[in-house]
């Protein structure tokens, strides 16, 4: 649907992670946000694509103007015209008080476009009419309202390739499309799971008022092992119902869901292997994950980097 955000927040506080590619996306979402262009963010669902918008708007000079967010894909084709546009009284049945709509709404700040690939043709093309005008007509109205607003447009689908098989306008995807910025999953970035964990523990044991849980190494092997097909709102879904239904102070792997549990290797789902092992499993696995680069291992264990040193000498690991 749509939200409409005023945050004075630290703009970079909630991108949790310590891996390169998190690393670079605050280097790009702070040199777009000192540029007033229009932003493609593509991604799979659950990435963060609506963070990045938002922290976008929050370091550029519409932070204080509205942040307005809108799911086109939540909103049924019938009412997404009147939504975005607004609508004047009497132009449909039941228009009995005029709107102003999403993007008159978004007057001065940004407007977020998340899932514009589900919009139908006739609504791309009145949306590219407002990119190229810079003002909106009402549905059911003659007048045209100007309006100032930065456009984020952002996507699951890969519009490029929707351009070629008809389905998207090739000229709006040109007007969207100035600087493109893709998210990636997070089974591209694991390194990031424990600190992005940790955080969601804190942040849960705040709004609870009582003492942050803490995960197991073998639940936190299990976790960094799994895909995560919905990404980071799947993984903060899971450590929500582990918080909730956990058995202890402690979550282990039995309060991790079954797909999580079932995927968990072999020391995280009872059958545990002598202690040894397992840790020279666990650090193998960190190193495989980091590509080798051992500061970055070395923070995913929690340790610092002597301590791993100690550690792949210990256990022969090269």
């Amino acid at each position: 649907m749509a939200a409409v955000v005023s945050s004075r927040a630290e703009p970079m506080q909630e991108l949790i992670g310590l891996s390169p590619f998190i690393g670079q996306l605050r280097r790009d979402l702070r040199s777009l946000a000192a540029h007033d262009i229009n932003l493609l963010l593509e991604g799979e669902s659950g990435t963060g694509k609506e963070l990045a918008a938002r922290t976008v708007h929050r370091l550029s000079q519409r932070r204080d103007g509205p942040f307005v967010g809108v799911n086109c894909a939540a909103i049924h084709e019938s009412l997404l015209e009147s939504e975005l546009f607004g609508h004047e009284p009497g132009a449909f049945t039941g228009a009995d008080q005029p709107t102003i709509g999403f993007l008159r709404a978004a007057d001065g700040g940004t407007i977020l476009l998340d899932e514009v690939g589900d919009m139908s043709e006739p609504l791309q093309s009145k949306l590219l009419r407002v990119l190229e005008e810079r003002a909106v007509v009402p549905v059911g109205g003659t007048k045209a309202m100007p309006i100032d607003i930065r456009v984020i447009a952002a996507t699951n689908r890969n519009l490029g390739r929707a351009v070629e098989e008809g389905t998207f306008r090739q000229d709006l995807y040109y007007r969207l499309n100035v600087v493109r910025l893709s998210i990636e999953p997070l089974r591209r970035h694991r390194e990031d799971i424990r600190p992005l964990v940790e955080h969601m523990l804190k942040t849960i044991g705040r709004a609870l008022a009582v003492p942050a849980k803490t995960v197991s190494p073998e639940a936190m092997a299990a976790l960094i092992d799994h895909d995560w097909p919905g990404n980071v709102r799947e993984l903060g879904n899971v450590i929500q119902r582990a918080y909730v239904l956990g058995r202890g102070p402690v979550i282990d792997p039995r309060d991790l869901p079954e797909e999580v549990f079932a995927a968990a290797p072999e020391g995280a789902r009872g059958e545990f292997p002598p202690l040894q092992d397992a840790v020279r499993s666990h650090v193998m696995r960190a190193l495989e994950i980091s590509d080798g680069v051992r500061a970055r291992a070395a923070r995913m264990l929690g340790i610092d980097r002597k301590s791993l040193w100690r550690m792949m000498r210990r256990y022969k690991i090269q």
